[in-house]
């Protein structure tokens, strides 16, 4: 039900505000009309296809389970109700949405071998992987606020990093990220596709669909990358600024001990953000200079299947108070278990 009425609102958009983009209203002369577009995935490759399957389906499974177990951990332990792990909860139910958005279906593609995609199913991808990518970029930038208040400004920090605040923050960034998801979505569908409907990819990403279009779409793509450019430096300069100001305090701190207590409170943080930014901006910044789609393709398995997967083991290996959590999350379980 809700898949189709997804594909009902798509529709009804490329109608109603861009007709002239829409497949059915193309003119036979020039366009030819088309309702799909293929996936080429990682690899055409038969024999690869089993082995690329249960990959993926371990990784997926994986980054639900572990993600979702960094949530019941937050929300069952009092001493983790604090700011910080409210966004880290918001971070993993992110992960999952956003790692939802694209392996389930190319998964169902290897398994019914079918790589094609509708026209509406693609453009409801491009817009769901948009909106919890930029809540990825948003949170990360959060967290690594919270963590220089935390270091920085101790005395201060439950005055600045309230409760009411992070929620009316929350609720902002999803609005933006809303707006601005659909926003590129409907320069999408401005643009009108030929006869070249295959994408070399295994989900469609919008640094991929929009050169596959024939009408002129240089507008779409300078918006497509002076916003993704934008949202990561502004963002990404925002964390370093944070983290500069963290090593500068931490560097004053006397103590071998308290240095080393600091700085574990943000490193895991940072290891998150090293991986999701500098596997996505190089993604889009690569495709800028280079071609080689089956390279993006790949790269891009880092920031949206990997990254959500090594999440919860980075927060949890390196984080003694989620490992604490976690021991009296299992052990609630096993009591209920042993009751039952």
């Amino acid at each position: 039900m809700a898949g189709s009425l997804n594909n009902v609102f798509v529709t009804y958009c490329c109608y109603c505000l861009f007709p002239d983009s829409h497949p059915s209203s193309m003119e036979p002369g020039n366009h030819t009309r088309f309702s799909k577009f293929i996936l080429l995935g990682l690899s055409q490759e038969a024999d690869l296809q089993p082995i690329l399957f249960g990959l993926f389906l371990s990784m997926y499974l994986i980054t639900v389970c572990g993600n979702l177990l960094i949530i019941l951990a937050t929300i069952t332990d009092s001493h983790l109700h604090t700011p910080m792990y409210f966004s880290l909860s918001n971070l993993s139910f992110c992960d999952i949405c956003f790692t939802s958005t694209t392996v389930p279906k190319m998964l169902l593609n290897i398994h019914i071998q079918n790589k094609t995609i509708t026209y509406e199913g693609c453009l409801t991808q491009m817009y769901f992987f948009l909106v919890f990518a930029e809540l990825d970029i948003f949170l990360l930038s959060v967290m690594a606020y919270d963590r220089f208040v935390a270091i920085c400004h101790p005395l201060h920090y439950t005055v600045i990093m309230n409760p009411q605040l992070c929620g009316v923050a929350l609720l902002a960034f999803w609005i933006f990220s809303i707006l601005k998801s659909l926003l590129q979505i409907l320069l999408a569908l401005r643009l009108s596709f030929c006869t070249d409907m295959e994408i070399p990819h295994f989900f469609c990403e919008i640094n991929q669909v929009v050169p596959l279009a024939c009408s002129d779409s240089l507008s779409s793509v300078i918006e497509m990358y002076l916003t993704a450019g934008l949202m990561g430096v502004i963002s990404f300069s925002g964390i370093l600024y944070s983290y500069s100001r963290i090593v500068s305090s931490i560097l004053r701190i006397t103590s071998t001990r308290g240095k080393y207590k600091a700085f574990s409170t943000c490193g895991s943080h940072l290891s998150v953000v090293l991986l999701f930014y500098g596997t996505g901006l190089g993604v889009y910044l690569s495709s800028v200079t280079t071609h080689n789609s089956k390279a993006s393709a790949v790269a891009s398995v880092m920031y949206t299947v990997v990254t959500p997967m090594l999440n919860p083991f980075i927060y949890s290996l390196r984080n003694e108070d989620i490992k604490r959590a976690l021991r009296r999350l299992f052990g609630n379980i096993r009591s209920i278990g042993l009751e039952a």
